[in-house]
């Protein structure tokens, strides 16, 4: 184990709301600014499958309960749709375009490593732990100076034979590491640990198996009958450009989703991983109770991208529509009001907005490069009359089968412009009155302004993360020329 200095459980709606019970007025100053943290982080997990989002099947009663006395933004997305460029958009506030990673690109910098979140945190006193996927690469091996305590996985394989002689699923692991984390907590240190769960990525390389369940969820779901993708229709796939066709969304779909036998048990497989994942959040849940910190301990659940579940004839994510860009976000505060719980949010929020908000809780300044915004204002129910009602968006990384573009969603209209395409290949997509986004508005006349208007605002934001890029280039070459690098003081 890596130490840097230093049964079945279901949760009962009680259990979390006991802890909800204390009002605000009866905790300390110290308590209400110094608030414990717990990141949960969930890979490939879409918008619509929590049963507090409506999903008929799939039964995740403990995220269900957070929601019930948190706050749900429904209208929460990722910047870009792939594990490696989200997660380091989540650790440092930034773009892709800006920070510049994802797969096949060089290691993120010291500098930019160092204003991360977890390193900003554990240097305003915080105990920072990571567990799971960690997803990135970094120059200068930093972890030590962002970490307490850092205890990274592996998915491959998802069952691992444990010292013991047990086998455990990698879920499990985590919940086991969270534990163990919470338990050696100092006694009045504030934490914040982050658990980033390799579910419920598929296991790419197994064609038979690709989603292998914890034992603790075997039998979920055998009796139903998983209907069919909604946008299944063969009419909407035939619709696409011939390089979407051929795009690695359409090639894993054929791995997964493109017989009914495969699809009910892949499906349903899916929605097992799911299930294990809320199943050991109610352990860690329970294990906070137990400790004496549910009182004081702000529980964020997100996901790191969309997931197509054979919607449009795809598997994967990638590309600019809704299923690709839209992921769970649920935030619960013990320390809100009632009348502040059991919220749902319809403003748009990103996955850029959860390290601010992280560090807003914490009353740690938010670093002014960073481009995501606090969604404290939001939490409080406060106006925010000036909050964001687009945002950009972009894939970039460098891949023959997946087409790179950058784009912007906004509240009515979808723009995005596949610029490696010759010629570039462009989508305007009417939410309003096509909000599955079936019909493609790019050389209508009709919407000729509202196209130049998406095209221009695109082009803005574009130019915007590029020079903060440009920047951070600027100033961690400038930081390398001096004896002691004033960027990578920790």
């Amino acid at each position: 184990m890596k130490r840097y200095k230093r049964r079945d459980f279901l949760i009962t709606t009680g259990l979390v709301a006991a802890a909800m019970l204390v009002p605000c007025s009866l905790l300390t100053r110290e308590t209400r600014t110094r608030p414990n943290i717990l990141f949960l982080l969930i890979d490939d997990q879409r918008n619509d499958t929590l049963g507090c989002a409506g999903h008929p099947i799939i039964k995740t009663p403990v995220i269900d309960d957070l929601a019930a006395n948190g706050v749900r933004f429904q209208n929460a997305f990722v910047t870009t749709f792939i594990c490696a460029a989200s997660r380091a958009s989540i650790l440092t506030g930034l773009y892709e375009r800006t920070h510049d990673y994802t797969f096949g690109k060089p290691l993120l910098s010291a500098a930019v490593m160092s204003k991360s979140y977890p390193a900003l945190l554990h240097n305003a006193g915080y105990r920072t732990g990571f567990i799971g996927k960690y997803g990135v690469q970094t120059m200068g091996k930093p972890e030590p100076r962002m970490f307490d305590y850092f205890e990274p996985h592996n998915r491959n394989p998802y069952f691992k034979k444990q010292p013991d002689g047990t086998i455990r699923h990698e879920t499990e692991i985590a919940g086991d590491k969270a534990i163990e984390f919470l338990k050696s907590n100092p006694k009045g240190k504030p934490f914040c640990l982050s658990i980033s769960f390799n579910a419920v990525h598929a296991e790419d390389g197994d064609k038979k198996n690709p989603y292998p369940c914890p034992k603790a969820v075997e039998g979920m779901y055998d009796n139903i009958e998983i209907p069919p993708p909604r946008l299944s229709d063969p009419a909407i796939f035939k619709n696409h450009p011939q390089f979407l066709k051929e795009s690695l969304n359409r090639q894993r779909y054929f791995w997964r989703w493109d017989t009914p036998e495969k699809y009910q048990k892949f499906m349903k497989d899916y929605y097992r991983m799911i299930s294990g994942v809320d199943r050991v959040t109610g352990r860690i849940v329970k294990e906070l109770d137990n400790l004496g910190f549910s009182d004081n301990t702000v529980i964020i659940y997100m996901g790191d991208n969309g997931y197509y579940m054979g919607d449009r004839g795809f598997a994967g994510k990638w590309s600019h529509y809704e299923q690709s860009l839209r992921v769970p976000l649920i935030i619960y505060d013990p320390r809100l009001p009632q009348k502040k719980r059991d919220i749902i949010n319809d403003k748009i929020a990103l996955n850029i907005d959860v390290p601010a908000t992280m560090l807003n809780l914490a009353g740690v300044n938010i670093p002014p490069h960073w481009q995501g915004c606090s969604l404290m204002p939001l939490l409080q129910g406060q106006s925010t009359p000036d909050w964001r009602t687009d945002f950009f968006c972009e894939h970039l990384m460098n891949h023959k089968d997946i087409p790179k573009w950058e784009g912007v969603r906004g509240e009515r209209y979808v723009y995005a412009r596949y610029f490696e395409q010759q010629p570039v290949f462009e989508f305007l997509h009417d939410l309003r009155a096509d909000p599955d986004q079936l019909i493609n508005l790019a050389s209508n006349p009709e919407y000729k302004n509202v196209l130049e208007r998406m095209r221009k605002r695109c082009d803005e934001l574009k130019d915007k993360y590029e020079k903060a890029e440009q920047m951070e280039s600027k100033a961690f070459e400038k930081a390398k020329k001096v004896t002691t690098p004033p960027a990578l003081q920790w």
